[in-house]
């Protein structure tokens, strides 16, 4: 099947900042006849690309076929989708990282059962301006050195990372607390989930952190790495060096387990009930296992093994409930360990 979809003319940075806010994704027709259906969907910006390509898609194949799907699809962060998502006000929340036990426990209160699924892989990217001719890469040590909440106020400078890099100051930007990105980044660098410095430049928006960054020689943040892929020309990857060896982000090292502990999966999490009352969500969520690699590949991320697939496939079959992470991030997972969890659940 060939997928056409604006992401591959255009990249992830065609989406303004307030078309990505509130985007209502509908079928615009005239004929009498057809039948419309609305889903609701929300959470990470991370997996939103993905997503919305694949209610593009969908959405043609249903007008061909005499109906029409209307989705509304927001990113106000994996945690805020979460808590839209535990109290019934959606169908489905995309995610950057497992549901966590809190988020668990107000579905368990709402009555919400859910279907984890998941539809890729990601890795948390460190960037920084293209004029930095310095940093090339930082260890995983440096990286806490920074972020860490001792170090407000007080790391402000490179020099204070590296004793070879100039004094000058250091401008940070990342994602806010509402975002899979930022729990799933303090879990894995500072060790403590939700913990970091106060003192840098928030958004949700990584086209917006994308900007700020490529405009700040001084500059350095994270985000996903579909966002970097689609701007490698305005801003420049860090490798991360995790015991003896510097290693980039790039599809080969995140699909074969070399980007570690910043490579993750990404998920989206189906409402069981709203599955089973609204067909047109279950057809979508169909659409989209079937075509995830290639929606997935488009968007900047890694597409799963084909085992994967089936796997999500046939718990999305059956109405497998639940989540085999135990309410964490259970980061520095392998492919292999990933998939041997799925498989037993």
């Amino acid at each position: 099947m060939a997928i056409t979809t604006d992401y591959k003319k255009q990249g992830l940075a065609a989406l303004t900042f307030g078309a990505l806010m509130a985007v209502t994704l509908s079928s615009c027709t005239s004929v009498d006849s057809v039948e419309t259906s609305e889903i609701e969907i929300d959470g990470s910006s991370t997996v939103y690309p993905i997503s919305h390509n694949v209610v593009e898609e969908f959405q043609a194949t249903q007008r061909t076929q005499g109906a029409a799907l209307v989705a509304n699809v927001d990113l106000s962060g994996t945690g805020a989708g979460f808590e839209k998502f535990c109290r019934g006000e959606t169908d489905m929340n995309n995610a950057s990282r497992p549901i966590q036990k809190q988020e668990m426990k107000a579905c368990d209160q709402s009555g919400v059962r859910y279907i984890e699924l998941i539809i890729g892989l990601d890795a948390i990217t460190v960037v920084v301006n293209p004029e930095n001719d310095f940093a090339k890469d930082m260890t995983l040590e440096e990286l806490k050195k920074v972020w860490e909440p001792q170090a407000e106020g007080k790391i402000t400078h490179w020099n204070q990372i590296r004793e070879s890099w100039p004094n000058q100051p250091i401008n940070l930007y990342g994602p806010g607390r509402d975002s899979g990105t930022f729990d799933y980044f303090t879990e894995a660098v500072i060790k403590k989930k939700g913990e970091i410095r106060s003192d840098y430049t928030v958004n949700k928006n990584p086209n917006i952190l994308v900007q700020k960054i490529s405009e700040d020689m001084n500059a350095l943040g994270y985000f996903g790495y579909g966002y970097y892929k689609v701007n490698d020309s305005r801003v420049t990857a860090l490798a991360i060096k995790n015991g003896e060896q510097s290693v980039v982000p790039s599809r080969y090292n995140i699909k074969w387990d070399q980007y570690r502990p910043l490579s993750r999966p990404l998920f989206i999490y189906v409402n069981m009930k709203a599955s089973q009352d609204k067909p047109s969500l279950r057809e979508f969520v169909h659409f989209y296992l079937e075509n995830a690699p290639e929606f997935v590949s488009d968007s900047g991320y890694i597409p799963l093994p084909k085992e994967g697939y089936q796997l999500s496939k046939q718990h999305f079959e059956t109405g497998k409930v639940g989540t085999v992470f135990e309410g964490n991030s259970q980061v520095n997972l392998t492919m292999d360990e990933l998939l041997k969890k799925e498989a037993a659940f």
